[in-house]
Order: C-alpha cells, then sequence, then structure tokens
C-alpha cells in the first residue's frame, strides 16, 4: 500500500488498470486496497482510478513499518552506540525509527524511556524496560501520539539526558518539519528539555520540509542519517555547525 500511495503521489491520477498492471495485481485487489485507503483519507478515488488525498501524505503508523526499514535498523543502532552507559533518561518523539532506537536498547535495564507515543511506550513495557514515563494528552489517531498542552505541561517537569528526534523533514531552510503543527509542538517541548539532541531519520527525509517546524537545526547536535543522503546534502548539513553521522548500508545484489 506504500508504494501504490507512492505512485499517487509521483503521477497524480492514475486509472485502476494501470495500478494493477504496475503492481502485477488483480483488478479485484487493487479496488480492495485502493477502498481501503480512501477510507483513510490517503488518496481519493475517480471514476475508473484514484489519485493523493488532501490530507498532506501522512501515513498512518502501521504502513510505516516497512518502509525504508533497512535504513532505521542501521540508524537506530548507530544512536542506540551513542547512549551513554549507567542511570539515563531518554526522550523518544513518536515515530518508526525513533521505536526501532528503543528496540535496540531493550536490554539496558539502566534506562528511563519518556515518550508521548502510545506505540513505544507499550512495546518499551512488553520488553521489559524497568522504567517507562508516558505523556499525557490527546491522542493524534494517525501517529497515536499523545499531544497538546497536557502533553508540553507534562514535559516541563522531566530532565532528559538525551532525546532522540524522528521527523519527516529537515533542511538547512526549514529545519526539523513534520505534517502536525501540534505535534510540532509537543515534540519542541520535548527538545527543550534534553541535554543533548539526536535526530534519528533516513536520507529520504533528507532536503525536504514538510508543513509544521518542529525546531531549528541550531538547537540539534547530532543527526544519525543512513548513506542514502548525498554528499552535498550532508555538506550543506555540517556547515550549520550540526555533526552529522552517516551509517553505511549494505549493498544491494
Amino acid at each position: 500500500m506504500v508504494a501504490l500511495l507512492s505512485v499517487l503521489r509521483e503521477r497524480g491520477q492514475v486509472p485502476l488498470s494501470d495500478l494493477a498492471a504496475e503492481f502485477g495485481a488483480s483488478a479485484a485487489t487493487i479496488r480492495r486496497d485502493v477502498a481501503l485507503l480512501a477510507a483513510q483519507g490517503l488518496l481519493e478515488r475517480t471514476h475508473g482510478g484514484a489519485r493523493p488525498g488532501k490530507r498532506g501524505g501522512e501515513l498512518p503508523v502501521h504502513l510505516r513499518d516497512g518502509h525504508n526499514q533497512l535504513a532505521k535498523q542501521y540508524i537506530a543502532r548507530g544512536v542506540a552506540a551513542m547512549i551513554p552507559a549507567g542511570r539515563h533518561a531518554i526522550g523518544l518523539t513518536g515515530g518508526t525509527t525513533a521505536a526501532e532506537v528503543m528496540r535496540q536498547l531493550r536490554n539496558r535495564g539502566d534506562l528511563t524511556i519518556i515518550t508521548n507515543s502510545l506505540t513505544i511506550g507499550l512495546e518499551a513495557a512488553d520488553l521489559g524496560m524497568a522504567r517507562v514515563l508516558m505523556v499525557g494528552g490527546v491522542l493524534r489517531r494517525s501517529s497515536l501520539e499523545l499531544v497538546g498542552s497536557l502533553a508540553e505541561q507534562t514535559l516541563k517537569l522531566v530532565n532528559i539526558g538525551t532525546a532522540i528526534v524522528g521527523a519527516d523533514g529537515l533542511s538547512v531552510d526549514a529545519g526539523l518539519t513534520t505534517h502536525d503543527e501540534v505535534e510540532a509542538r509537543t515534540n519542541l517541548a520535548l527538545i527543550e528539555r534534553a541535554q543533548r539532541v539526536i535526530v534519528a531519520c533516513d536520507s529520504s527525509k533528507i532536503g525536504h520540509a514538510m508543513l509544521a517546524k518542529m525546531a531549528d537545526l541550531s538547537q540539534v547536535q547530532v543527526l544519525v542519517t543512513d548513506s542514502g543522503a548525498s554528499d552535498a546534502q550532508l555538506d550543506q548539513l555540517r556547515v550549520t555547525g550540526l555533526e552529522v553521522r552517516v551509517v553505511q548500508l549494505p549493498a544491494e545484489d
């Protein structure tokens, strides 16, 4: 389904017959997938086809897990290696890359996990992590994050050693960006409570800007991304003073 949405974003309106040919699927399968995505507001059905939805292209969290998964795993390993030994509080925004970082830290019984993500909080508990602090707030359905003034007020009461932040876009001009303004403000509250901020995002986000600004690059100490990002893009980021760490992905066969 992620691939189907990508085709619509690239081409605009596409006939169902073309989508079926593109993915080697039956007409019935394509109609079913289009209907499911339309029900979630991710695309609009047209006569005999489909076109991108009006909600800005944000995927629900349950559809993001398989997207650039290998890169996210390598990035998460790199971020996890940067967390100091001993008792430490880490703040995690929502998102699949931040969730992968938490999984890489599952054997660290000396950590306190602070998050506004239901997905990360519940999985941290399932993994047996000793201390998990969930930030309250209004549930944002597409990302399963708790956001808003209650979440921001709660974050003002905690001290975070390292914040691990995901982003939907990161660029020199726009800084860190995401799809939703309320979510951006909540993530900024977490960033402002941290002694060190690490942005963990795959190369597909570099050079892009979404609707809502989360933070300036000056509020971030380290970016960890994968080798799919261009040297020119990364050099531009380094000029701002941002430390950029690149994890090398295995070569494709």
